[in-house]
């Protein structure tokens, strides 16, 4: 397949090209090749973008929610029967191996669409009773809204944004990453062909200062970021400034705690997923995994015989389980954190080997010995590498979990429910799992606490996050005043 597209930006319905911005070549992680060049959006674009933007919501708000909606569960149809082509286009762009890409990604998107086009015809208002007199709310949406995106999850996280966003009748300008530049072109396109009337949904390239002139226009009334703290501190403060509504997903430092009584199998499954999925690349990670003394020496030898199987080779190859990381950028930011965390005393068990072969290639490596103070278990790495601690106490361990500035997600895995629903009300942190890891159904709201994020994706609750109450008081009965 091609992978240049052909525009660089998607605005008002179609494809526009303004080759005087930078351009931004796009990499293959598996090879280090460029696959394709895009150019960053220039003032005018911008201007074009939000131009259309402000012109389509207002028409979109004014049609009834069914008919959006509609149009919403037609373009997941249309993502599921492209799946393939879909999927192979994000593992050009993220590197991801296709054996993920095709259950995980565009599926993901889809499932976003279709969640959010089935409530979009009931966003409802309340009423209350005030004796003879009563009111009620309106939600009403909040109309040009800007959606910054990163290049982990570049469909999925496009679509996260944009169908709640459109079912309750905004519009969204959404920028992805410039690392993975080319899947929110092609949602765009489909979102088009399902019927959403042109200029609802544009897709503008570019690095920050793109989603610095987006943010601080004054006809965008809401951003939505998936990114790093830094930059949601800096987008935040953007936002503020103008008193817009955000909503942050940024990143963690998230603990993964295995009890004595655990499943170990399970156990294991879970913190491979909690930290190898995605190579790594994924900001809700379990990377801090506290294991219980008793069963420490049992879960690193389960651990390192499942890490060691992993299938490393061509994305491509639907037999690959494990790929490269993304950039070479994130590949040295990985490759120092080993290096460091070693220096400070933590032990490999296994991985952390940089691969001779063109590409972004490190295998997922397993860390002991390693304690709350290292760096490696204070910052967030972004790649392959586990962490394991040891933990004795449950009050500790809870403890222990909550140092940290973060507050993202947390798992745990036991056999007693009563402990485990005690832990998790403890926990500080957005979303958990018990006996499981990194599932987010699109019915299941998403997001952290603290420095980790504000607002959730995802369920009815996003929904709130893309609309503002209107509230109405109406008198039935004579008006008193004082004079």
């Amino acid at each position: 397949m091609t992978t240049q597209p052909k525009a660089s930006h998607f605005i008002d319905g179609q494809y526009v090209e303004d080759t005087s911005g930078t351009p931004i070549e796009v990499i293959y992680p598996a090879t280090g090749q460029v696959i394709a060049t895009v150019y960053e959006a220039t003032p005018a674009i911008v201007e074009q973008a939000l131009t259309s933007a402000a012109r389509a919501q207002a028409e979109w708000a004014a049609r009834d929610g069914t008919s959006r909606g509609r149009v919403l569960r037609r373009a997941a149809q249309i993502i599921m029967e492209r799946n393939r082509e879909l999927s192979v286009l994000e593992t050009y762009d993220t590197g991801k191996p296709l054996q993920e890409t095709l259950v995980a990604d565009a599926t993901s998107g889809a499932d976003a669409l279709e969640y959010f086009g089935g409530l979009a015809a009931d966003v409802t208002g309340q009423a209350m009773q005030f004796g003879g007199d009563w009111a009620y709310t309106i939600r009403r949406p909040l109309g040009v809204c800007v959606g910054i995106g990163a290049w982990n999850y570049p469909t999925q996280i496009a679509c996260w944004k944009a169908a709640p966003a459109l079912a309750t009748g905004n519009a969204m300008i959404f920028k992805p990453s410039e690392t993975t530049p080319l899947c929110a072109l092609k949602v765009a396109e489909i979102l088009i062909e399902a019927g959403l009337p042109a200029g609802l949904f544009n897709v503008v390239q570019g690095r920050g200062a793109v989603g610095a002139a987006l943010t601080g226009d004054a006809r965008v009334a809401k951003v939505s970021l998936t990114g790093s703290v830094p930059t949601g501190r800096k987008v935040y403060a953007a936002a503020a400034a103008q008193m817009k509504q955000v909503t942050m997903e940024l990143g963690g430092k998230s603990p993964f705690i295995v009890f004595a009584d655990a499943d170990l199998d399970d156990a294991v499954s879970g913190a491979i997923n909690a930290n190898f999925y995605s190579s790594g690349q994924v900001c809700s990670n379990g990377t801090r995994v506290f294991v219980h003394a008793d069963v420490q020496e049992a879960f690193l030898a389960k651990l390192k015989a499942r890490v060691e199987s992993a299938t490393i080779g061509d994305p491509m190859d639907e037999a690959t389980n494990f790929g490269p990381m993304t950039t070479q950028a994130q590949l040295d930011i990985t490759r120092h954190h080993l290096e460091t965390a070693q220096a400070e005393g933590a032990r490999v068990i296994t991985g952390g080997e940089v691969l001779d072969k063109p590409g972004f290639w490190i295998t997922p490596a397993v860390l002991a010995g390693v304690t709350d103070d290292m760096t490696v278990a204070r910052q967030e790495v972004f790649g392959p590498v586990m962490s394991v601690l040891t933990f004795t106490d449950e009050a500790d361990v809870i403890t222990r979990a909550n140092d940290t500035e973060f507050g993202l997600s947390a798992g745990l895995f036991t056999q007693d429910l009563t402990r485990a629903h005690r832990v998790v009300a403890q926990l500080r942190a957005g979303t958990c799992w018990i006996n499981q890891y990194n599932l987010t159904p699109v019915g299941m709201p998403f997001g952290g606490s603290r420095q980790s994020g504000i607002g959730r994706e995802n369920a009815r609750m996003a929904m709130d996050h893309f609309t503002e109450a209107q509230t109405v008081y109406v008198g039935m009965s004579p008006v008193e005043a004082a004079f």
